[in-house]
């Protein structure tokens, strides 16, 4: 991996100048949980027409660093029956490859610190992307362990969640980076921006830019995806044992990953630090490229101030169904309209080819369900008192009604007697 971070990287930083980023890097994300928590309380409160916190400091600007500060005090709680060692190490986990994440990405171009020319980039492997996918891999497992170390019921059952949805919602988020690699001909992040001089992504590769929105919000865990800490299934997911600053990591890893999964966002399809004329040399990229983090991070609070939870079958099946099936079709055509234009075919011709086919299909479809009609089907009929009733008539497990029997407990009965 050596050879391959020399050969992407043109600068050679000295030892001091990379600490210096590192250390610039660490206080730029750990802003982001900061404001992030007080950006959560006072926009959704303004969305639901509250006024939310006010008391610490002008406006209740200092009402995260007060909170920091309470749950630094708290009592550290171990419940007895954990697997100890596990349980102090899954939030470590959980954390730590969220500000590794960060390191491929991109903030500005080149500056002189000191004295000395360098980028506004910690390095700049060759598959920066996929660097960043690894490492949100590499994060759940802290939700996992978490779930596992627990040694309760609820919080194994929001780890096992969060695997099945990472799992899900990352084939998705790297099936849309593909069509970002064939169109710029690089895998570096910094070449991703460099090729976004003409347009951003977000435009020429639409479906790819919607695509990856919905696999974030799924990666990290939030509204209206956040079901391996669903209160009203789970009490409250894998952290329910935790305490204290154990419990402060685990908020600290989500508002990074948010800020992460922002940035990447940014890089791959919103052009990255680049800015308009009057800022785009110097420290002024970095600005603007904090500016469309942080508008991602607004989209994350919007999202979870507006829209319910949804239905863990809903979810997944969204995200296999839907998701995954789209993002194969899209890569597809872009692959094919790579080729053609690079054979010499004229992009004004190849486009309405492109655009028959789809509609064509949409036609085929569209005939197919009208000639075989929707499906319909009976609603399952409802069990009186006293009745056994089946609990997955409807397709969903529900629990019984008062005085009902579900069949199966029937039946095991009727055997034993």
């Amino acid at each position: 991996m050596t050879t391959t971070v020399l050969a992407a990287t043109e600068y050679a930083d000295p030892w001091w100048l990379v600490v210096l980023k590192v250390l610039f890097i660490f206080v730029f994300l750990m802003t982001i949980p900061l404001f992030g928590v007080l950006a959560d309380r006072k926009v959704m409160a303004r969305m639901q027409m509250r006024v939310g916190p006010n008391r610490a400091g002008p406006g209740g600007v200092g009402q995260s660093a007060v909170d920091g500060a309470k749950m630094a005090l708290k009592e550290d709680i171990v419940p007895a029956g954990v697997d100890k060692p596990v349980f102090i190490l899954a939030p470590i986990i959980a954390a730590i490859p969220a500000f590794l994440a960060f390191a491929v990405i991109p903030m500005g171009p080149e500056v002189s610190i000191f004295g000395h020319r360098t980028l506004l980039q910690l390095t700049d492997l060759s598959v920066g992307p996929l660097w960043v996918l690894a490492m949100t891999s590499i994060g759940v497992y802290g939700i996992v362990l978490a779930g596992w170390a627990s040694g309760s019921t609820y919080p194994l059952l929001g780890g096992l969640r969060s695997t099945a949805q990472v799992i899900s919602y990352e084939i998705a988020m790297g099936l849309a980076f593909v069509a970002v690699f064939l169109d710029a001909h690089t895998m570096t992040t910094s070449g991703i921006v460099a090729a976004q001089a003409g347009g951003w992504y977000a435009w020429l590769l639409l479906p790819s830019f919607l695509i990856y929105l919905v696999s974030m919000v799924g990666e990290t865990n939030r509204a209206p995806f956040d079901l391996p800490e669903a209160e009203g299934e789970l009490v409250g997911g894998f952290h329910t044992e935790y305490s204290s600053l154990k419990f402060a990591m685990f908020m600290l890893a989500e508002y990074v990953n948010m800020g992460t999964v922002s940035a990447l966002a940014t890089t791959m399809f919103l052009g990255g630090w680049r800015a308009p004329w009057p800022l785009n040399d110097g420290w002024w990229p970095l600005l603007w490229f904090t500016v469309k983090v942080w508008a991602f991070i607004f989209v994350f609070v919007w999202l979870r101030g507006t829209l319910p939870r949804l239905r863990y079958d809903q979810f997944m099946n969204f995200g296999w169904k839907v998701l995954i099936p789209l993002s194969l079709v899209w890569v597809m055509l872009v692959a094919t309209f790579r080729v053609l234009y690079l054979e010499g075919h004229d992009p004004h011709q190849v486009l309405p080819v492109i655009g028959g086919l789809l509609v064509a299909g949409w036609l085929v479809l569209a005939m197919r369900r009208s000639l075989h009609g929707p499906r319909v089907t009976a609603p399952a009929p409802r069990a009186g008192p006293g009745q056994p009733f089946d609990p997955m008539a409807g397709g969903f497990p529900v629990p019984p009604l008062p005085g009902q029997i579900p069949k199966r407990l029937e039946e095991v009965s009727d055997v034993t007697a």
